[in-house]
């Protein structure tokens, strides 16, 4: 920053040069370079000198008030804390993705144990379900002998009595043929005698 005490040393600056551009302009012009309008010639390089000097003073003093040397140690020392934070932050990701791997290592082998788990309990629950079956099947195969049997005899008694009721019906038919009214009344009396004389 310039203060008060930066613009007198410019003013100085300026003020040792230009008695050396005024004289050097003068013995330009003594010397006969100021004939023929060299004076305005003169005067305009005497311009340009001064402007040229007080430029060089401001880049001089602009150069060591910058302080280019601290600032490039800082700049020095800031790429260095960059680079010793980026290998920090390189390190703890190293660390968090070793602890991430670890953890799906783990949930991997979890994984697998409740996989077999579950095929274990699965084929031991297939093995009870087909004894089950078994069971069942034989159960209803029994039970269905038994119905069959059953049904085997009802349909023999039905089939006995019917040929019972037919045998009779053409006993009746063949007796009622061959007997007049008059001995099937008196069979019906005998029958009827002997049932109840074995009573």
């Amino acid at each position: 920053m310039i203060n008060s005490r930066n613009i007198k040393r410019l003013m100085a600056l300026a003020a040792s040069v230009a008695p050396v551009l005024a004289f050097a302009a003068v013995s330009y012009a003594s010397s006969g370079g100021g004939e023929g309008g060299g004076g305005s010639q003169v005067m305009a390089v005497v311009w340009q000198l001064l402007n040229f000097s007080i430029l060089v003073a401001v880049l001089v003093f602009a150069i060591k008030k910058a302080d280019v040397k601290g600032m490039l140690r800082e700049r020095t020392e800031l790429i260095k804390k960059s680079i010793d934070e980026a290998r920090e932050a390189k390190e703890l990701a190293r660390k968090a993705l070793a602890e991430v791997e670890e953890r799906l290592k783990l949930k991997d082998q979890e994984i697998e144990r409740i996989i077999s788990a579950a095929r274990s309990s699965g084929e031991s629950e297939r093995g009870a379900a087909e004894e089950e079956g078994k069971k069942l099947s034989e159960k209803i195969l029994e039970q269905a002998k038994a119905n069959i049997e059953f049904e085997l005899e009802q349909a023999k008694a039905e089939i006995r009595a019917e040929a019972v009721e037919l045998a009779m019906e053409l006993a009746r038919k063949k007796i009622g043929e061959r007997l007049t009214p008059d001995e099937q009344r008196k069979l019906i009396e005998e029958s009827l005698a002997k049932l109840e004389g074995s009573k």
